[in-house]
């Protein structure tokens, strides 16, 4: 049934519909609640990620973000909610930089009781006005090896007209926010499926079969024989940014292989990391990405091998002069230094990235704006792409783990076991 005014918990949820019972071990226990499991499809065209939330309907998955927004289909039923409704104020609750917002504290129209949300393009940085409704999403629940049944679900988004769509990947009907907000996918999923307030994220790359999302936690199974990986899983610190609900670590150094790059002191301090599925590639602050580039070519040593630029990236090299090796060209690794004394390592797969005319880049670019306020590290989706990760609201931290080489986040299987 649609919430009530004002009750928070039942607006900012995803109502599970239906759900097949489950024997319990004693009557007083509670029944436990399986994660939910979607696939992940990388689109050739933009690098973006997609998940399907109903039969013909994909949406973006925007790590940044903080609502589900689509472009809302005749079934969608508008939400009778004033501005200052606790839903309504959530869903403002974190506006885009370049959207510009006037009128009252919870957004939209106050004299008319009219709750407005803002939902956001982070490939365009356009925003659009937009009334929240009810719509319904249809998953499968699983055990971590397979799906197990599907469920309907009930969500709370922010509708957007279609030129809210330029730029993202064909078929795509919106985006689904996965920040640590209250109206993001994973938070209303943790709220309404009694699971974890995680979600696992498994990035597939491009050519090679759908990777997986799990909401809710794990475990996750990927081959016959292998373990859980979740049990490999390492973990830091996620750090709060005011006014942003992205999800952020603190690095320490960053090394190739083991060497500390030499970078401008405290330069590392700025923002720290932030990790952004609707950037494809990795993105350095000035005063890192300059030193790092520089090393980097230096710690490989190739310069027969180099070769003119092709853009947007700066150091590339003939791909045929580069050995190949399981985990990607043989490059020095790069080592984010992560507080918790973790390291973030990246191997050849997640450092190069073949491009036209039988060229190998370094998957890296600078940021195009880097004040003291911009993050000095931006992992991008390639530098995702076969990690496990594991976005843990509740603990408040990050888990990763580098998948080993015989095995990928597209061997999930998504075939039904009943």
């Amino acid at each position: 049934m649609p919430p009530r005014h004002g009750n928070l918990v039942l607006a900012a949820a995803l109502l599970v519909l239906l759900a097949s019972p489950r024997p319990s071990c004693a009557a007083a226990a509670p029944r436990r609640r399986d994660p939910v499991v979607v696939p992940v499809t990388r689109d050739p065209a933009t690098s973006l990620y997609t998940i399907p939330v109903r039969y013909y309907d994909n949406l973006v998955l925007d790590l940044a973000g903080p609502l589900v927004w689509s472009t809302c289909a005749a079934d969608h039923l508008p939400a009778s909610l004033s501005c200052q409704d606790p839903t309504c104020v959530l869903a403002n609750a974190y506006r885009a930089p370049t959207c510009n917002v006037t009128g009252g504290g919870g957004g939209g129209d106050c004299s008319k009781n009219v709750c407005t949300a803002y939902p956001y393009n982070p490939v365009t940085g356009q925003c659009a006005a937009g009334n929240l409704a009810h719509t319904r999403f249809i998953a499968n629940t699983t055990d971590g090896k397979n799906p197990l049944s599907q469920v309907s679900v009930k969500a709370v988004a922010a509708c957007a007209p279609r030129k809210l769509l330029a730029r993202l990947p064909r078929g795509a009907t919106g985006v689904a926010g996965l920040a640590a907000s209250g109206l993001a996918l994973p938070a209303q999923v943790a709220s309404s499926q009694g699971v974890a307030g995680k979600f696992l994220l498994c990035l597939p790359r491009l050519g090679y079969g759908q990777g997986v999302a799990i909401f809710g936690g794990g475990p996750i199974y990927l081959g016959e024989g292998l373990p859980d990986f979740t049990t490999t899983l390492e973990y830091t610190p996620l750090v709060a940014k005011r006014d942003n609900p992205g999800y952020y670590v603190t690095a320490n150094a960053i090394a190739l292989d083991d060497a500390r790059l030499p970078l401008p002191r405290g330069a590392l301090a700025a923002a720290g990391v932030a990790l952004h599925t609707t950037v494809p590639f990795g993105q350095l602050r000035q005063d890192v990405f300059r030193p790092f580039v520089r090393e980097f070519e230096k710690g490989l040593n190739r310069s027969d091998a180099k070769v003119a630029a092709v853009a947007p990236f700066l150091l590339c090299y003939n791909a045929s002069m580069l050995w190949n090796t399981r985990i990607g060209y043989f490059v020095p690794a790069v080592r984010l230094m992560l507080a918790g004394g973790k390291n973030y390592t990246m191997t050849g797969t997640n450092l190069m990235v073949d491009v036209k005319g039988g060229k190998a880049c370094l998957a890296f670019v600078e940021m195009k704006s880097g004040d003291a306020g911009s993050p000095a590290v931006i992992l991008g989706g390639f530098q995702m792409e076969n990690m496990l990760l594991q976005f843990d609201s509740e603990k408040k931290r990050l888990g990763f783990a580098r998948l080993p080489f015989y095995t990928s986040c597209s061997n999930f299987n998504f075939t039904r076991t009943q």
